[in-house]
């Protein structure tokens, strides 16, 4: 199954379909993200708070593809914000992964409690020189947030990674990453709406699965989604979005389960 690739505002390209890999760990970890690359993933989404990224490294070793042909994101979290403190916790991720780099580096909050996520940002900027990481991004960060960054730093972020489904779809979100250049990435695309009466019957519709009818969704809104599962079954048929389209009819009913701006994740705590 071939995955497009989205380009990002620095010339890299994302597959626009991963796998989360949150909460696996341990060899439950290791065995996932090797049947997925397997399977033909090639865009692993981890965490230094998910405490798995030794997993997907050794995952990664057992599926024998080059490490070139994959797009491997880790996060840092608030241990590692602050001015230079990302350059210890990138190191560190890349130890525990087994790799001299990752493709997309994240700032996994903004906490802007502690007033420190420019500073981290700055020190992204330095990391990705000095080749750490071949594209830098943010994970959570609202439009206030992203405003402060593009007025008191010289880079645009390449990813915004959001909580966002049919039932939270973050719009003012959306259009802001689309009027600057960044691509915005779905975190639990497919929470709490699969039993709704209108996914279920899209789904019918075209012969698929209600989260393969979500997961299309989000693709044909040109944002990048990374869905977990831990069965093969699941993997595969998550990857496999594209011999079909939902049409307006079923956008239209889709865009009835907005459960309005205030739901969701408040960004500002600090969660997944």
């Amino acid at each position: 199954m071939s995955v497009p690739l989205i380009e990002l505002n620095d010339g890299h390209r994302i597959p626009q379909v991963g796998v989360g890999t949150w909460p696996l760990r341990g060899e439950e970890g290791a065995s996932v993200v090797a049947t997925a690359i397997e399977l033909g993933y090639r865009h692993i989404d981890t965490a230094r708070r998910y405490e798995n990224e030794d997993a997907v490294g050794e995952g990664v070793r057992r599926s024998g593809i080059d490490r070139d042909e994959l797009f491997i994101t880790t996060k840092l979290d608030g241990e590692h914000q602050g001015d230079g403190a990302a350059f210890d916790g990138i190191r560190q991720s890349l130890e525990r992964l087994g790799t001299d780099h990752v493709d997309l580096l994240l700032i996994h909050w903004p906490l802007p409690q502690r007033d420190e996520y420019v500073a981290t940002w700055r020190t992204f900027e330095r990391v990705k020189a000095e080749g750490l990481a071949r594209s830098i991004g943010v994970s959570n960060f609202k439009p206030a947030h992203l405003d402060r960054l593009a007025a008191e730093t010289g880079t645009v972020p390449a990813v915004n990674q959001i909580q966002l489904s049919p039932a939270i779809p973050r719009l003012e979100q959306r259009r802001y990453g689309q009027q600057h250049g960044i691509v915005t990435e779905s975190w639990t695309p497919i929470k709490n709406v699969l039993d709704a009466p209108v996914v279920v019957a899209a789904a019918r519709k075209h012969g698929v699965t209600p989260a393969q009818a979500v997961l299309r969704w989000h693709v044909q809104q040109g944002l990048v989604v990374i869905p977990k599962s831990s069965s093969a079954e699941r993997l595969r048929s998550n990857l496999d979005l594209f011999g079909f389209e939902l049409d307006a009819d079923d956008l239209a009913a889709f865009a009835t389960l907005d459960q309005g701006p205030d739901a969701g994740v408040d960004s500002d705590t600090g969660g997944h």
